[in-house]
């Protein structure tokens, strides 16, 4: 069937925009049920601003916001660094807007870390200093009524996606009643997101504690000797292979009592690479979703059930360990919690193992302890890699079963916080939807 609407001339948004997709049915029937409202427009609310690309990321001290950082949860958690030169700096309140980027165009923030120095790029648009609840404004424009004005603005062809200043200036906000309401429910909600991580921080804490490493000397030896009969053993002549300090690790380890995962795993292979599609059918489980405490469920790629079928081998199973194998946060580790049917990319590796908490396990790995061994193992200069092989070779503590318990505990306690979360996040931009779809004036 044909999907067509005819608009007469006085109402089209002058010579600006003449593309039939701005004026398709859908959106015309949104934009009618805003305008039941008092409206004010993206500039009237509050400034609008853009950020400043920082000119080099490395080791230093200011974390940055890209575009791509910005998500439908909480801002990523794994930001680059950049030097204290030239940064726009976002302050407490500001709504973060990605503007640029096919899949992250249009996702929306707030930052909340106002004690916090952090900056952002040109391709975020900023607003700032609103002059009514910026907890509503987000709430509103993650709704399926923000959303659909964010599309409709947004310009460029494929691969070229922008969001331009004079764009957020054109989204209608709508000025409903109980605006405030929203600050208390976007607040329960990250402090759920924050009990997620300290649960899991209490996880890794009791494993060191456990281990007697809670005060332990982390700083790497810059200069040291070794036997040449050990370059001959482990054929390699690389001096971060044979740094003192993940030796010492790997003693205290074996002290304490050790396993290799070698002699643990069943299941030791890296993913496929998938092809994605918006309305997929299987989750896909990518490098970039493995997090500092968390796997980001709730911005997972899709792909079809059919290569979810066609790869057994790369199918993810519930408390499956996945690691970063390629790339800049190589050997992070999440265990998967959830039960819904997914699929590993190929630069994702799945371990399962017999006799251990696999939770427990991929605390362990994800700690400074299992870090260490990633540093000593991984191969590569420019694209440094992670191989099944080389996970193999990684020595973990074989702690009690009471310890691996309690450790797992405090994980699943961490993975329900955010759940929780994840859920007051919805129900606010709910609460939105269903305050417009009932229309009236305030």
């Amino acid at each position: 069937m044909i999907n067509y609407s005819i608009i007469p001339k006085s109402q089209l948004e002058g010579a600006k925009r003449l593309d039939a997709e701005y004026y398709q049915p859908e959106y015309l029937s949104f934009m009618s049920q805003i305008n039941k409202f008092r409206v004010k427009k993206g500039g009237e609310i509050g400034k609008i601003l853009r950020g400043n690309t920082p000119k080099e990321y490395g080791d230093y001290d200011i974390p940055i916001i890209r575009s791509g950082d910005l998500s439908n949860f909480f801002i990523n958690e794994n930001l680059l660094r950049a030097k204290n030169k030239n940064i726009f700096y976002v302050k407490n309140g500001d709504i973060l807007i990605s503007s640029i980027g096919l899949g992250s165009i249009g996702k929306v923030n707030i930052f909340t870390h106002g004690n916090e120095k952090t900056g952002t790029v040109s391709e975020v648009t900023v607003i700032r200093e609103t002059k009514i609840s910026p907890f509503y404004i987000w709430a509103f424009l993650t709704s399926k009524y923000g959303q659909f004005q964010i599309n409709r603005e947004i310009t460029g062809a494929t691969g070229q996606l922008h969001l331009n200043i004079g764009n957020v200036n054109n989204i209608f906000i709508p000025l409903l009643k109980e605006m405030e309401s929203f600050d208390n429910l976007y607040k329960n909600a990250e402090k759920f997101f924050n009990d997620s991580q300290t649960f899991y921080y209490q996880a890794e804490n009791l494993l060191l504690k456990n281990l007697g490493l809670i005060n332990f000397h982390r700083i790497e030896e810059l200069t040291y000797i070794i036997n040449s009969s050990e370059l001959t053993t482990a054929s390699r002549l690389d001096a971060q292979h044979f740094q003192p300090l993940t030796n010492t690790l790997i003693k205290l380890i074996y002290e304490k009592g050790a396993t290799k995962i070698k002699d643990i795993a069943i299941f030791n292979k890296r993913g496929v690479q998938p092809e994605y599609y918006d309305d997929g059918e299987i989750n896909v489980v990518t490098s970039k979703h493995l997090g500092r405490t968390s796997l980001d469920y709730e911005n997972l790629d899709e792909t079809s059930f059919d290569l979810w079928k066609e790869n057994p081998g790369a199918q993810i199973k519930q408390n499956d360990i996945l690691i970063y194998t390629t790339g800049a946060n190589i050997g992070r580790t999440n265990c998967y919690l959830e039960s819904n049917d997914a699929i590993a990319g190929n630069h994702v590796n799945i371990l399962r193992v017999k006799g251990f908490n696999q939770s427990y396990l991929s605390v362990f790995l994800n700690s400074f302890l299992g870090q260490q061994q990633v540093k000593k193992f991984m191969t590569g200069s420019a694209q440094t890699e992670l191989y099944p092989d080389d996970i193999s070779r990684f020595v973990v503590w074989n702690a009690p079963k009471e310890t691996q318990q309690k450790i797992a505990d405090l994980v699943r306690k961490s993975h329900e916080a955010r759940k929780k979360s994840k859920e007051l996040l919805e129900e606010a931009k709910r609460k939105v939807e269903e305050m417009i779809d009932r229309g009236g004036e305030n």
